[in-house]
Formats: C-alpha cells, sequence, structure tokens
C-alpha cells in the first residue's frame, strides 16, 4: 500500500504562479516553496512508483524527476524554468536506451503515458524491420490500448521511409522514430488526490505490455 497521499495542491498554484512569474528572482524568492512542495514530495512519490513497478515487473525501476531549470542555450524561449513536474521511471536493462513510464504533472493537467520518444539508429532498425515483417506482435499490443481511449502523437516522417513499401498496412507506424501512448486528464486533481499512485500505476500496469514489447522486440 502507498504511503504517499498526494501532491499538496498548493503545487499546482506554485506551478501555475511560475508561469506568471518565470524569472530567476521570483523564483529565487520561492525555492524553499518549490522544494516544500514540488521537490521532496515527487521523491517521495517516485519511491512509491518504482516499488510498484519493481512488484510489477520483477525488474529494477530508476527514476529521474527532470530539472526544473530549462536548457535555454539554443531556444528562442529564454524563459529560466520549468512549469511543469515532469518524471520517467526507467527499467534497468542492459543496453540500448530502455522504454519507460512517463508523469507529467502541468499547470492544468496530468499527463501520464509509456515508450520510448526516440529510437537510437539500431533501434530504428530493428523497429522498422519488425513493423515490416511481424507487425501483428505489435499492433496486438497497441490496438487494445488505442481502443481504450490511450492516444499517439503525430509520426514524425511525412513519408515512409526509403526501403519499405509506401503501400504498407502499418505505414502509419513506419513513419515513426519513436513510439509512445498517452493518458492526459483534462485537470490536475488526481496528483493531489491521495489515490494518485494506485490511479498511476493502474495506467502504468496497462501500458506495461508496450513497454515490454519495446524492451523484447526493440
Amino acid at each position: 500500500m502507498s504511503s504517499f497521499n498526494g501532491f499538496d495542491k498548493h503545487a499546482v498554484a506554485f506551478l501555475q504562479s511560475l508561469q506568471a512569474n518565470n524569472t530567476r528572482d521570483w523564483f529565487n524568492d520561492h525555492k524553499k516553496d518549490y522544494e516544500r512542495l514540488l521537490k521532496h514530495p515527487a521523491a517521495e512519490f517516485s519511491a512509491n512508483i518504482c516499488a510498484e513497478l519493481e512488484a510489477l515487473t520483477a525488474t529494477p525501476i530508476s527514476h529521474k524527476v527532470f530539472r526544473i531549470h530549462r536548457d535555454v542555450r539554443f531556444s528562442k524561449d529564454k524563459t529560466p524554468y520549468n512549469c511543469h513536474l515532469h518524471i520517467s521511471f526507467v527499467p534497468e536493462y542492459e543496453g540500448a536506451t530502455p522504454p519507460a513510464w512517463f508523469f507529467g504533472l502541468e499547470t492544468n493537467r496530468l499527463v501520464l503515458g509509456a515508450g520510448l520518444f526516440g529510437f537510437d539508429k539500431e533501434q530504428l532498425s530493428h523497429y522498422r524491420e519488425k513493423v515490416a515483417y511481424d507487425a501483428k506482435s505489435l499492433t496486438r499490443v497497441l490496438t487494445p490500448l488505442l481502443n481504450s481511449g490511450y492516444t499517439q502523437p503525430e509520426p514524425e516522417l511525412k513519408r515512409v521511409p526509403s526501403g519499405y513499401d509506401k503501400a504498407h498496412p502499418e505505414a502509419e507506424l513506419l513513419k515513426r522514430k519513436g513510439l509512445t501512448l498517452w493518458h492526459s486528464f483534462d485537470n490536475t486533481e488526481v496528483a493531489t488526490s491521495k489515490n494518485v499512485v494506485d490511479v498511476c500505476m493502474r495506467h502504468f500496469a496497462a501500458l506495461h505490455p508496450l513497454v515490454t514489447w519495446l524492451a523484447q522486440k526493440v
């Protein structure tokens, strides 16, 4: 049973205030609020999710709480802070970058997902070969999830990559350079409820077949 009883409702208010006052001076004046409302609770939440995922998968799970500081070196947007809390939960497989589960608390919604944002060169080759010649193993995973309401971003490519049948029945999958599925809540109430770990785990368990397929096939 989870020992985490939800993020404080003021955590969302903090993100909203940061969005309206995205400056170093404002953040420095409210840094203790950030640590109390987001940084420390995120660590406790992550520990609970990792324990649940390890029980589900029988695999060690690590987590990463993404920095609140934005990398603005190559961005036209020079606002210094991210106005969200993003966390990834990663199985500790050997080899290439593994698939993961994702948690995103934003100013007005909560998003949960799983998959791989971007395949490396070898993974991309393996993925395309599996889709081109053995797509059924993937569609058996994707179809029930899509039918139950999970969504995908648009494919990264406009056309089927060179060397593959342009009329392939899974052409839309061949156009992808990563593979993720998402569920979005249109508010933040789940994140601040005492059942947040249970709700997240219901979705993460549902998405487990996608993580397993990516780990085994790609």
